[in-house]
């Protein structure tokens, strides 16, 4: 890659950056159809991005220049390793980009100026992060026992973790994956619901099964399920448990209450990992009970071994829109949700 730079000039400070790609066959790649990966550049950065066979022109301010250009470059450096770029890997990128080095809990900037974003490589997919949380929650995952993921629907906090668990089975390196959610909305009164155990459990559980099926063939789900290693737990069956060699997911943790949460957190057995996700703004608990997730949030602040992402409308990867709607919500009610 070769680049020549013009001095900066005009009335605030401006600059003229030229880079060439020397692999063609990636070229168009990076740029993306119809050029739409330089377009959410320009767009995001304040750039103009000109396109001529393997060399692009930016042009614009100084900052967001060598912005595009430690984008374009890291993109790059993914194409050259094999992966595929999409859209929604430029703006992770970008989030990255734009985040300063301060601001990141579990560092993950390299020399150059790249960017290496974490990832979850399972058998099916891999799936690289696309904000600054979600770069340190899978980072989290990696290096702690115990990891909370709180904030918004769209963030990814629940589809990072169950593809955490997927590749840490695949490896071998745990023997069984277990999926809890408490069901909150039919209380004490599964027994009412038709079928058994699992059926009546199902629905409340259906986004952890929504994920396992992204990360690996439906067939070879169908059979850990019916082996039972990937096992579906509702919360009130944890009591007396200790569980070894697993990953234990905990979704929609804001509608445990304080006994339920600190139940299920001293389950944590042997060559273990637990992942709870949840929104403290979305608590379906009877008014005046506490929900668990808030408590443990504050108690656990600061305990070695466990680690918080908080995941904000910022972090919102599911659709743009999702996010804007995340930011009105809060807005109506005096400001995010205390976590």
């Amino acid at each position: 890659m070769t680049e020549t730079r013009s001095a900066p000039g005009g009335r605030r400070e401006a600059a003229h950056l030229e880079l060439a790609f020397e692999d063609n066959r990636l070229v168009s790649q990076l740029y993306g159809e119809f050029d739409q990966n330089l377009a959410l550049i320009e767009q995001k950065l304040g750039v103009e991005a000109a396109p001529r066979g393997n060399h692009v022109m930016l042009r614009g301010p100084a900052s967001g220049v060598d912005q595009a250009r430690r984008v374009l470059e890291s993109l790059y450096d993914m194409l050259e390793e094999g992966r595929s770029v999409v859209i929604g890997d430029v703006d992770g990128v970008i989030r990255m980009i734009l985040t300063d080095d301060s601001q990141l809990t579990l560092p993950s900037f390299e020399k150059r100026g790249r960017v290496r974003m974490a990832q979850i490589a399972t058998r099916k997919s891999t799936i690289v992060a696309r904000s600054p949380a979600q770069d340190t929650y899978i980072r989290a995952m990696d290096r702690c026992e115990l990891v909370f993921g709180t904030g918004p629907a769209g963030t990814g906090k629940t589809y990072l973790a169950v593809a955490y668990a997927a590749t840490l089975l695949e490896r071998g390196d745990i023997n069984r994956i277990i999926l809890s959610r408490p069901a909150v909305e039919a209380g004490e009164r599964l027994g009412f619901l038709p079928g058994d155990m699992k059926e009546k459990v199902d629905p409340y559980l259906r986004p952890l099964y929504d994920a396992l099926y992204d990360m690996m063939q439906p067939e070879h789900v169908e059979r850990c399920i019916a082996s039972g290693v990937i096992e579906v737990a509702p919360l009130a069956f944890m009591r007396g448990r200790t569980l070894t060699n697993a990953v234990v997911i905990l979704d929609e943790a804001q509608n445990t209450t304080s006994m339920q949460m600190k139940m299920f957190l001293t389950r944590l057995g042997e060559n273990s990992k637990m992942i709870v996700t949840g929104d403290p703004s979305q608590i379906d608990l009877p008014r005046g009970q506490v929900s668990g997730l808030v408590e443990a949030l504050k108690i656990l602040s600061g305990v070695e071994g466990i680690h918080i992402t908080k995941f904000t409308d910022k972090d919102v990867v599911r659709h743009e829109l999702v996010a804007r709607i995340v930011r009105a919500y809060d807005e109506k009610a005096g400001g995010p949700a205390p976590q």
